[in-house]
């Protein structure tokens, strides 16, 4: 009979523990703001970037030939920033994505769990990345290549 008082209060215990790695509403609110807070920011960055860049292609179209570059070396610095602009803005659109995800993932009632395993991710790590979609050990087994990210819906829209 001591063996089933101890199954019991396993049972007890791990109901406990995930009750409290569950969010509460306050919890899932407070990363609500978070996530609109970042996206609000990246939405900025991303307008600024895209307005700097028209900005210098609209000189150039307009023949000022002030900001022209007239050494080659010039030439391919200006052609470097533009591709790393283009990049940066890739990543911000692609952070962007990630975070409209999350949102929709509030929406849906499944935010807070990983999309591959169903278990809970951490709190802290959702602190830390407001739109995490997986558990961290999902997403290290993901780093170290020994399971591939499941296909997002939504991917086809984007290519």
């Amino acid at each position: 009979m001591a063996k089933k008082a101890k199954k019991t209060s396993r049972k007890k215990a791990s109901s406990k523990r995930t009750k409290k790695e569950r969010l509460s509403s306050a919890d899932i609110e407070s990363f609500k703001q978070m996530l609109l807070d970042k996206r609000r920011e990246i939405v900025g960055d991303v307008n600024e970037i895209h307005e700097e860049a028209l900005k210098k292609s609209r000189l150039a179209a307009s023949g000022d030939l002030s900001s022209m570059p007239i050494h080659m070396a010039d030439l391919g610095t200006d052609n470097y920033e533009q591709e790393f602009v283009l990049g940066l803005m890739d990543s911000e659109r692609k952070l962007l994505h990630e975070i409209d995800d999350a949102l929709h993932r509030i929406n849906d009632g499944t935010y807070g769990i990983c999309v591959s395993t169903n278990k809970p991710i951490n709190k802290a790590r959702l602190e830390a990345k407001p739109w995490a979609r997986y558990c961290v050990d999902y997403a290290r087994m993901l780093e170290q290549g020994l399971v591939s990210e499941p296909e997002q819906q939504g991917q086809e829209d984007e290519e």
